[in-house]
């Protein structure tokens, strides 16, 4: 176990700028890639020119969305409880933490599968498809949930499992195997010269893609047997009361928080059926260009969660406190500038997806409404990461009622009516605002208790 244990240093021993760099940087990468692949799914059906094809690749997002609930339930449920067993030292709650979060991975994709497949219809009128964009919405569905749920949650889950030891690398490159084939896919699949399979090709790409990154996985950790302490044999998926406890207690509310991201994703997209398909293939552009700024705030903030988790759990104080000050200092500037360079060149970056005009007039209204959040979800983001990191997972999901419930959702139906879609999608900045405020004071709250209970 010479390189588990060396391992370690970048918990203990390397300065913070340095730590936080090795593990947000490949993290804050692989988000990256992440989005340049999604993004790329909406480029090519948009060179179809077929408002359909793109209308159905955005009322599918909230169901791929509906994964991550899978994903942050075993992914960091079961990370956050492995760096926090590494901090303790105790290397037989890391292995069945780890073997709980892969079968519980497999198990949950096949039921989402099924799911998925036996109650089609009705998840096709859920999603807000018509007449006019169901067969291509149904098309995506088949391949990229029905056929690739699996893969797609194993990929993300085996990626925070590699990544609660601290390796960030090896993490980010399994993930962005997968992305960067997905990109090559995508235009063989799409397009005419190729196989022609419109929305369908894009899905199809996504399954076969997130394949090749869970054999990425399997094949590290066969590798590196006998050297981490991530174990995925079957005798150690033992549902011990306090492991079971200890994953979903930051598991389930995380898993919560994303079904109500998902929540409130529908109900925007429904509200925007209402302004027509062209609206609708706006909204999914605008969601995947403000992507970029949200997988780089959530890589950052997820990728020192293992430093935070090791630091709490091993009571360094100050090294914990100067984690979260250090990732704030450089991500809360770099959100500032993105949300100005979106505001600034709104129309110009919906004109590299489609050049319909009327796509274009709804894709800037709903970009500039994202783009006014930025900063303030940074601030959230990284309140949510720390309290999941110290498992505080309760909390979380208070945070995230009020987001999406309390806050969010109200405001897109006042919004709507006031400023109609010109204000629909000001609503998340309203909910991030007050949310930022809250969320420093509750985190400044909690740093004050942990440094009282050490000293």
């Amino acid at each position: 176990m010479v390189k588990a244990e060396k391992q370690s240093d970048i918990f203990e021993r390397i300065p913070v700028p340095q730590a936080v760099g090795r593990l947000m940087v490949p993290t804050i990468l692989g988000s990256l890639v992440m989005v340049f692949y999604s993004i790329a799914d909406t480029y090519f059906v948009g060179l179809l020119n077929a408002p359909v094809q793109n209308a159905a690749v955005a009322l599918a997002a909230p169901v791929l969305l509906a994964f991550n609930a899978v994903n942050n339930l075993f992914g960091i449920g079961s990370s956050s409880m492995m760096s926090r067993a590494l901090g303790r030292s105790d290397y037989e709650t890391v292995k069945r933490s780890a073997a709980f979060g892969f079968y519980g991975s497999v198990f949950s994709g096949i039921i989402l599968s099924l799911l998925c497949l036996v109650f089609f219809a009705p998840l096709l009128r859920l999603l807000g498809a018509d007449a006019q964009t169901e067969t291509a919405t149904a098309a995506y569905l088949q391949w990229a949930v029905i056929c690739g749920a699996v893969p797609t949650i194993l990929n993300v889950v085996m990626g925070y499992l590699v990544r609660s030891e601290g390796a960030a690398l090896h993490a980010s490159i399994g993930t962005m195997s997968g992305c960067l084939l997905n990109i090559v896919l995508d235009p063989i699949f799409i397009l005419p010269w190729g196989f022609d399979m419109g929305a369908a090709g894009a899905g199809l790409a996504t399954c076969l893609s997130n394949c090749v990154a869970c054999a990425y996985f399997l094949v590290l950790l066969t590798v590196r047997r006998g050297k981490t302490y991530i174990s995925l044999h079957p005798r150690y998926l033992v549902l011990h009361k306090d492991i079971v406890a200890g994953i979903c207690g930051v598991g389930v509310p995380a898993s919560i928080q994303n079904l109500l991201n998902v929540t409130g994703m529908t109900v925007l997209n429904h509200f925007v059926a209402g302004y027509g398909a062209p609206a609708v293939a706006a909204i999914g552009i605008a969601q995947k260009i403000q992507m970029l700024p949200m997988q780089i705030a959530l890589g950052g903030t997820q990728g020192v969660m293992p430093l935070i988790s090791y630091s709490y759990s091993s009571k360094n104080v100050k090294r914990m406190e100067d984690a979260i000050k250090f990732v704030a200092r450089i991500l809360v500037p770099v959100m500032m500038v993105i949300a100005v360079g979106y505001w600034v060149a709104a129309e110009w970056l919906i004109r590299l997806f489609m050049s319909n005009a009327e796509i274009v007039y709804y894709g800037k209204l709903f970009l500039r409404g994202f783009s006014a959040a930025m900063p303030f979800m940074l601030a959230d983001f990284l309140v949510v990461g720390v309290l999941q990191g110290i498992g505080m997972g309760r909390k979380t999901l208070y945070f995230a009622i009020l987001r999406k419930i309390v806050l969010e959702i109200p405001a897109i139906v006042l919004m709507n009516i006031l400023f109609k879609a010109s204000g629909i999608t000001y609503a998340g900045c309203i909910a991030e605002v007050i949310l930022s405020a809250y969320g420093i004071c509750l985190l400044l709250g909690i740093l004050q208790k942990f440094r009282a209970e050490v000293l």
